[in-house]
């Protein structure tokens, strides 16, 4: 399955309790842009030891398998998320305030000082 959407918590280093070997982990919200208010949340497991390069707020794609990941609350009720099992997950946009802050960046730089 592929999923457009906004990474939504900085991606985390965790390490698997039956084989010992590191992989990523964030939440991602997949909605449409200007017109969905109520947006469709992922858990994204990256099963690699190398650092996807994305950050909170990257407009990304990511393909995997989809899962149902079950567990009990904190309240010790029973509850569940989507769970991507990712092969890939790919930055298609920057942040817009990172943008904003680049491009007055760049206008700065351009004018002429006397």
């Amino acid at each position: 399955m592929q999923v457009f959407g906004n990474v939504a918590t900085q991606p985390e280093r965790k390490v698997s309790k039956t084989s010992g070997k590191g992989y990523y982990e964030f939440r991602l919200a997949e909605s449409q842009r200007n017109v969905d208010t109520s947006p469709t949340w992922y858990t994204v497991r990256m099963m690699k030891d190398t650092d996807p390069g994305l950050a909170k707020g990257d407009f990304i794609k990511t393909t995997g398998k989809l899962k149902v990941d079950y567990y009990l609350s904190r309240e010790g009720k029973p509850t569940g998320t989507l769970l991507i099992i990712a092969f890939e997950a790919s930055k298609l946009a920057r942040p817009a305030s990172a943008l904003a802050a680049e491009q007055a960046a760049a206008a700065q730089e351009a004018r002429p000082t006397d």
